[in-house]
């Protein structure tokens, strides 16, 4: 491999690495410095096949609109979450977003009902995540989960099978 094409895939792997979600085309060939989101896409199928290949810890997979992401492979997250300094979540916002996605779409009136005043602070930092969304619906708003939340989550976008699969974890029961 000629040393440019190995930059581009090294400023590739660094993003895909940092950013903790998936990348666009565009964002690819930014990170790359080049132009041509097809040759980034290029460039990321050619380093997410030599990474996948190896039975590495780590993955870089492939989503919708051609965005790759790289994730720990899943075998691996109980151990790795042993040595994690900081969750992304504290335990009580992790909770209301399970309840968001168990009942969506839910009023924040709802929400503040079921899990109390704290859930407001708890519902801008999940939207600040990129895991919720909101909508008006009168003086309040209404919220569901995003496709960042299924996709960071590993779970389905499609409303019937993400709860089937929150169910199988046994998450209903918890809220």
């Amino acid at each position: 491999m000629n040393e440019e094409k190995q930059e581009y895939q090294n400023r590739i792997e660094a993003a895909l690495y940092i950013s903790g979600r998936p990348l666009s085309p565009e964002e690819l060939a930014k990170a790359a410095g080049i132009t041509s989101t097809r040759k980034a896409i290029r460039l990321t199928s050619d380093l997410a096949k030599t990474i996948n290949d190896k039975n590495r810890a780590i993955e870089i997979i492939e989503y919708s609109e051609r965005r790759f992401a790289m994730q720990l492979r899943e075998k691996y997250s109980n151990l790795a979450k042993r040595f994690s300094l900081r969750p992304l979540l504290l335990q009580s916002a992790l909770k209301t977003l399970t309840y968001i996605s168990i009942y969506q779409p839910i009023s924040s009136k709802n929400l503040a009902q079921k899990r109390g005043a704290q859930v407001y602070q708890q519902l801008k930092h999940l939207v600040k995540l990129g895991f919720i969304g909101w909508e008006p619906t009168g003086r309040t708003k209404t919220y569901r989960t995003t496709r960042r939340f299924s996709e960071y989550f590993g779970l389905s976008p499609e409303m019937e099978m993400l709860k089937k699969q929150l169910a199988a974890k046994g998450l209903t029961k918890t809220v």
